[in-house]
Formats: structure tokens, C-alpha cells, sequence
């Protein structure tokens, strides 16, 4: 399961009204919306990449894999209908997001308990932070770096922590664990694509700690969105447009890592989540 894009510039309206669940959307934020989606080359690839994720899951697994998007087209309800139609009797359920949030990934949960109805076992992957493969995925796109890394992740709103929700300490494990596994002594950790909601998200935010690490006479920044698996808005326009524009004002160097997108190795972690889950027996 994914979050979804839209596909074209007239799907930004209603679009962001489901993500608002039907509450107006102003038109200055379906512009803003629309230029940034210009800027990136007129769309998000999420959905392509998706489907490229799920078909080379299929193969990896040799089962049945299924796309249902949170918020567009293919929904989490069409994805189920098809699974039950097809004969399934259980479902294994991974959001394309490996740290846990009641915030974020409860909501995928709850789609798609709705959509199924009991009418199968639902297995459900609330985390996947610290999978031996995925670490080792990360690991492999820093060693040796000589640039300061700073791994990211989507901010949400600061209560969380009040809620005692685990998201910002499995977001520091999973770099901790990069960190280690790749033998990078120099990092630190930003969220970035924080929302006008008019409450504290967490922070620092990636802009600000850029500014933190030039202060600091840091040269070179390596981003590594950890939070992230493939190419869409956060990466594309936050980090390659945004961060990159701050980064040349302040006089950095700043480059940021491969996303996971269909990349074999990542495709074979996220089949051992799903071995995992269902106890099967490992492919290696």
C-alpha cells in the first residue's frame, strides 16, 4: 500500500480534497500544488514506480501482490476486491512507509479493514525499520562518503510524542543501524515536507539544519531519506528543489542518495518482510 499521486494536473483538486476527506480545498493551494508538480517535470512517478515495485514483488515472491493507494487510484478497497475475487484467504499487508505512526499508518489499517470485512486473515506489518535487507540497502549507498549524512523523514505533528507513538525513535534506529552498518561517523538526523497545519511538527527541518551544519563549516551533505522508497513530491521537489536551493545559497555541496525505487536489492527486502510475515522460509 502507498499514499498515492495524482496523475494528471486536473486530479490536484480532488486529490486534495481526499486527502481532506471532502473538506474545501482553497484554489492558492491546488497553484502551489500544480507549480510544484510543474517544476518536477508535470507529475509525480509514484504510481509507475509502485507498479514496478509490486510486479517485481510478484516475481520475488511467487504469489499474488496487489496495489491499493491511501489516498488515488488503484484505492486499498479495489486492491482487496481483487485479492478476495482471485481466492485469497490471506492477506499479508505492507504500506511502502517502514516506520509506524498511529498517525499515518493506522489509517491504511483501517481502509482496509473496512474494505475486507473478515472476509480473510489479515496479516498486517505495522513496522518494518530495522529489516536486516532494508538496513543493508541503505548501508550500501554511503560507505566511504566523506560528506556529513543527514537521513530524513516526512515530519508530523510534534503531539505525537505526547501520544508515546514510536515513529521518531524508529526513525532514529534505522539510521543509527545505516549509520553503523556503513561505518559513517559524521550524521544526523531531519524531517523534511512538514504541512501548514498550524501546529508544531517535529522538527529540525532539513532546511534548518542545512543552515545548522554551515554554521558548523560542514562542506559536503549527503542526504539519505530513509523514510522514503521511491521517487515522488517529497523527494523530487523538497529535497532535489528545495534543499538544493538552500544548500547553493549557503554554499554547500549537497547530493542525496539513489531512491530504493524497483532497485533488486530493495525488491528481495521487502520479499523477506513479507516471508517474515507469513513465516516462510527466507530466499537466500
Amino acid at each position: 500500500m502507498a499514499y498515492g499521486s495524482p496523475e494528471h494536473p486536473e486530479d490536484i483538486r480532488p486529490y486534495l480534497e481526499d486527502i481532506r476527506e471532502g473538506r474545501p480545498v482553497s484554489d492558492g493551494a491546488v497553484e502551489e500544488l500544480t507549480e510544484r508538480y510543474r517544476r518536477i517535470g508535470g507529475r509525480s512517478p509514484l504510481d509507475e514506480l509502485t507498479e514496478r515495485q509490486r510486479a517485481a514483488l510478484e516475481r520475488e515472491l511467487g504469489l499474488p501482490v496487489y496495489v491499493g493507494m491511501k489516498h488515488w487510484r488503484p484505492r486499498i478497497a479495489d486492491a482487496v476486491e481483487q485479492a478476495v475475487d482471485g481466492g485469497a484467504d490471506r492477506l499479508v499487508a505492507v504500506v511502502l512507509a517502514p516506520h509506524y505512526s498511529a498517525l499515518s499508518i493506522e489509517g491504511y489499517r483501517e481502509r482496509l479493514e473496512a474494505a475486507l470485512q473478515e472476509r480473510a486473515e489479515l496479516v498486517f506489518v505495522e513496522s518494518w525499520h530495522d529489516a536486516e535487507l532494508f538496513i543493508d540497502v541503505l548501508a550500501d549507498r554511503i560507505p566511504g562518503t566523506d560528506a556529513h549524512v543527514v537521513f530524513t523523514a516526512h515530519s508530523l505533528p510534534e503531539r505525537i510524542l505526547a501520544m508515546g507513538d514510536p515513529y521518531k525513535d524508529q526513525l532514529l534506529k534505522t539510521s543509527r543501524l545505516v549509520a553503523d552498518r556503513a561505518g559513517v561517523e559524521r550524521w544526523s538526523f531531519a524531517f523534511q515536507s512538514e504541512s501548514p497545519t498550524g501546529e508544531p511538527w517535529l522538527g529540525p527541518d532539513i532546511l534548518d539544519e542545512l543552515t545548522r551544519l554551515h554554521a558548523e563549516s560542514v562542506e559536503q551533505v549527503l542526504v539519505c531519506p530513509v523514510g522514503f522508497v521511491s521517487d515522488h513530491l517529497e523527494i523530487l521537489w523538497d529535497l532535489d528543489v528545495e534543499a538544493r536551493e538552500r544548500a547553493a545559497e549557503l554554499g554547500l555541496e549537497l547530493d542525496r542518495i539513489e531512491s530504493l525505487n524497483d532497485d533488486p536489492a530493495f525488491v528481495a527486502a521487502l520479499g523477506e518482510v513479507v516471508r517474515e510475515a507469513l513465516r516462510l522460509p527466507s530466499s537466500a
